[in-house]
């Protein structure tokens, strides 16, 4: 018993005439009956009762029509699972993110993914790069957000949103008769940086802006959060950094956020995936929703 003697039983127990299901199914009468005949030797029972005034389902064949058209529902329904799935209408989204790239815009892009496909989990983790990088090549995560575009093989890095890095300076910091601070003036003070290892990608980027120096910089700490670099710059131990999306949770009574004065002073956030993912139309719809905030920036 395969789908085809399936499909066969269901055209003859509607249509009750071998010439109409015959034609329904684009077959000749001859291989139906053959079929038919097929289906009932190997359920050991008959399912049609035939004679001169018609073809009517037997009692066995009213049960058999009722479980055969659940198994045909199902398998539909499978279909559809599978199909949204693949579309992006079921099921979840796993995002890494590294670096500190939290940002207002990924508030938004979560408001919008939960009233536009409110079905649809969205994931985010906050691992280091290194894992990040791992866990888009195992499929542990469909997407990534960072700070870098050195990536591993496979692993393709698309610039979401450039932003103006900002410096967090101590009140009374002699830096402040600057309305933009000029690098060469940076770098006689100690600065406060983030922890290389939880913010690998945006220690890379501020790095590049730094070694355009002859200089080298004096740190006076390394940080894993922004809370923890507020407070060592409040209490004068050095200069920190934040991005100009996020000016507004550094507030803090005894810091001042001033710009850099330079242009290549920007601080660039990439969208990660893979070369070759698994669901690639469902994937486009959500990395399009984080591409929209950039138009509004």
């Amino acid at each position: 018993m395969d789908f085809r003697h399936l499909r066969c039983f269901i055209a003859l127990a509607e249509e009750l005439h071998f010439g109409r299901a015959a034609e329904r199914l684009h077959i000749e009468q001859s291989p139906l009956s053959r079929t038919i005949k097929e289906l009932e030797d190997d359920l050991g029972v008959q399912l049609f009762d035939r004679d001169r005034r018609g073809t009517r389902l037997t009692q066995a064949g009213v049960v058999f029509l009722q479980d055969v058209r659940r198994v045909f529902a199902t398998m539909e329904q499978a279909r559809e699972n599978v199909r949204a799935v693949y579309e992006g209408y079921r099921g979840s989204l796993r995002i890494a993110v590294s670096d500190g790239a939290i940002d207002p815009r990924i508030s938004i892009f979560l408001a919008r993914c939960r009233e536009e496909e409110p079905e649809i989990e969205v994931r985010l983790s906050e691992v280091p790069l290194a894992e990040q990088l791992r866990g888009l090549r195992s499929g542990d995560f469909d997407i990534g957000i960072a700070h870098t575009n050195e990536v591993s093989e496979g692993v393709i890095a698309e610039a979401l949103w450039r932003d103006q890095i900002m410096t967090l300076i101590p009140a009374r910091h002699p830096l402040l008769s600057h309305k933009e601070i000029p690098l060469e003036e940076l770098l006689r003070f100690p600065l406060v940086l983030c922890d290389p290892q939880a913010c690998e990608g945006y220690n890379r980027e501020l790095s590049r802006i730094l070694r355009s120096l002859e200089r080298q910089p004096t740190v006076a700490d390394h940080v894993a959060s922004m809370d923890m670099m507020l407070a060592l710059v409040a209490a004068g131990y050095g200069v920190g950094f934040t991005s100009s999306t996020k000016t507004a949770i550094c507030r803090h009574p005894d810091v001042v956020v001033r710009p850099l004065a330079s242009e290549d002073a920007v601080l660039t956030t990439y969208l990660l995936r893979m070369e070759n993912p698994a669901s690639p139309f469902a994937l486009s719809r959500f990395t399009d929703r984080l591409r929209d905030p950039l138009d509004d920036s």
